[in-house]
């Protein structure tokens, strides 16, 4: 039971599978709905506050080799711009929701780094960004009950 507790917990840490991943895999290993929600959300949280505080590190030493940084600022924010822009516009509320979609492209991760790019500060960014994790868990859970109940 523990090996598969694991499985779920490093599944919803990893970028792309979040809980996307995690969710059906608890369930198809057998685990109850409550503890695959809550070992998914643990997961999925847990890289968060490293990303947020990583990556400022990164950009502010990137800062030091001003072409370098030039051109990743461009790339990060360029791929982002819609993102960014509506995450701009709607504040926290549009992190939270930003992340709450449970689709591939959106997640903790990609609103962690959002956040990073638009400086957004720790404790709001991380505040959102879990909120928006237990509103996905909570979609992605009522997905696989239902899905489970309907086979």
């Amino acid at each position: 039971m523990l090996h598969e507790q694991w499985l779920v917990l490093i599944t919803a840490a990893t970028p792309v599978l979040e809980l996307r991943g995690a969710i059906p895999l608890g369930l198809a290993l057998g685990l109850s709905i409550k503890e695959t929600f809550l070992l998914s959300l643990i997961g999925n949280i847990i890289p968060i506050p490293f990303i947020l505080l990583g990556m400022s590190v990164v950009i502010n030493w990137l800062k030091r080799i001003p072409r370098l940084h030039a051109w990743v600022h461009k790339k990060g924010l360029a791929g982002g711009d819609k993102l960014n822009l509506e995450i701009q516009r709607w504040g926290w509320l549009g992190l939270i929701i930003f992340v709450a979609i449970p689709l591939p492209g959106t997640g903790a991760w990609t609103g962690a780094l959002a956040a990073s790019f638009l400086r957004l500060k720790f404790w709001p960014a991380l505040l959102s960004i879990s909120i928006g994790v237990f509103i996905a868990g909570l979609l992605i859970s009522g997905i696989g009950v239902g899905v489970l109940t309907f086979i």
